[in-house]
């Protein structure tokens, strides 16, 4: 049986995608599996979330290509993205797909990976700290306590392609927290939804911006609150809503500098 050094470059000979999780923002937090992927790469195709530290991993000779997105502008259309990662790859090059927070988490991930499938190319996943878990840690909220919430909900406020809505009963629980991706600019509708489902108008709050990074800024209050919260924050920003988010004060323990550029 070959080793594993041994399947390892006959993969690289016939083509390789590595979907790596770049993590929320602080450099640090990278996977060890993703920090040596990174290095090896022929090529890196990355996303506009992904810290400039964590691009300055790659060698020198790796070919750098930007995908970025963001709110209202696609730079590079998701089906080009799928179609740059199967050409790169079917040139027998080490490709290093690189994504914000965690690839299978609001990322498309599993997207890109149906694309490879269907060519025939041969992939690997390396899980990175998604935005919930790693700005809601810097940020001294729990997403579960035994005295508030003991389940948690990841919440898109994307639209689907069929335009279809969130269902917001099914979201309007007692013991919950709610974590909103993408959605400052959803903001007056969430909490007009989840105030008209039934959850009360002084239900606890928090936007996270720019978490984990040394530009992270936290503002708290109320559901009702919300919009006039958002109209303060910039993206990349987090919506938790739950009573977790009173302990904010009590266990924040992160002290950005935020004339770090």
């Amino acid at each position: 049986m070959p080793s594993i050094q041994a399947q390892s470059e006959q993969k690289k000979q016939n083509g390789l995608v590595s979907l790596v999780g770049a993590g929320p923002g602080d450099a640090d937090l990278l996977t060890v599996k993703g920090h040596r992927l990174i290095q090896q790469a022929d090529v890196v195709v990355y996303d506009r979330l992904v810290s400039k530290e964590i691009l300055a991993l790659a060698n020198d000779s790796a070919e750098m290509i930007y995908v970025g997105k963001k709110l209202d502008f696609h730079f590079v259309p998701q089906d080009r993205i799928n179609q740059i990662l199967v050409d790169k790859a079917q040139e027998g090059k080490h490709v290093v797909r690189l994504k914000g927070g965690d690839s299978f988490i609001f990322g498309r991930g599993g997207e890109e990976l149906e694309t490879l499938a269907e060519n025939g190319v041969q992939f690997e996943v390396v899980p990175g700290i998604t935005a919930a878990a790693g700005a809601t840690s810097y940020a001294g909220i729990p997403l579960t306590h035994r005295d508030h919430a003991q389940s948690v909900q990841f919440i898109t406020a994307h639209v689907q392609k069929d335009g279809a809505e969130i269902e917001w009963d099914a979201l309007v629980r007692s013991n919950n927290t709610l974590v909103f991706y993408m959605g400052l600019k959803q903001s007056p509708h969430i909490s007009t939804q989840l105030i008209k489902y039934g959850l009360a108008a002084d239900t606890p709050c928090a936007i996270i911006e720019r978490g984990t990074t040394q530009k992270q800024k936290v503002f708290t209050g109320t559901i009702a609150e919300l919009a006039n919260m958002a109209e303060k924050a910039i993206s990349p920003s987090l919506i938790v809503v739950g009573s977790v988010t009173t302990l904010h004060h009590k266990l924040d323990w992160f002290t950005p500098n935020s004339n770090d550029e």
